[in-house]
């Protein structure tokens, strides 16, 4: 799966994800058609996947049961499989993540640059806090070190619009994190219209092309 997750991000210019929480969801949305078009990628979200079991999303399921959600989605699957792992957490026990994940066959991890206590970045009052760009750099660089020899992607996923921080801080993230190591970049916000994501991405891109 890791090849192909390679094949794709080097050969397409758009990729399309569709999110995931079980064997089911994966079953249909591995045979899901955007315009014609299978979906290249599944995503297993934190917050569907703790609904699916009745839970909040505050990063209560345990390892055992995402392993078991894993296996239940690769058993009816092929597609690579991007993982959201919230925030992480402690660096000590995030490095075990990733070396758990990948033996399970996921193609990349996807990190969020909050800390605290987990609350969803969709809630009208969110008052998490965001990590500094140096503590969360230095869990990229440190995240990298394992993940690269086991052929896994780590994504950053920059929280500064979901906050009401500008777009220039999400910029200024994007750079420090690609810097730092990054495989790739996700931008999140919780406007009912898309003008500030397009936004970053015109920006984004500006950076992109001057590498």
């Amino acid at each position: 799966r890791n090849n192909i997750f390679d094949r794709l991000i080097n050969n397409k210019k758009l990729i399309r994800v569709i999110e995931v929480h079980n064997g089911l969801s994966a079953l249909i949305s591995s045979q899901a058609r955007f315009k014609n078009n299978e979906f290249d990628c599944l995503w297993l979200s934190s917050l569907t996947h703790s609904a699916s079991k009745g839970k909040p999303d505050i990063e209560y399921i345990d390892d055992t049961t995402v392993t078991q959600t894993i296996n239940d989605i690769f058993d009816v699957s092929l597609k690579p499989l991007i993982f959201d792992a919230d925030s992480g957490g402690r660096i000590e026990h995030l490095k075990f993540t990733i070396k758990n994940l990948s033996r399970l066959g996921v193609s990349a991890i996807m990190l969020e640059d909050k800390i605290g206590e987990k609350i969803n970045s969709l809630e009208k009052k969110n008052k998490q806090q965001q990590d500094s760009i140096s503590n969360f750099c230095s869990k990229i660089i440190e995240s990298k070190k394992i993940a690269k020899s086991k052929g896994i992607k780590i994504f950053a996923r920059i929280e500064s619009l979901t906050l009401n921080k500008s777009i220039s801080d999400a910029i200024n993230r994007a750079k420090n994190y690609l810097n730092a190591g990054a495989d790739g970049i996700m931008i999140h916000s919780k406007k009912d219209k898309p003008n500030e994501v397009f936004s970053f991405c015109k920006k984004y891109n500006l950076i992109i092309n001057k590498k």
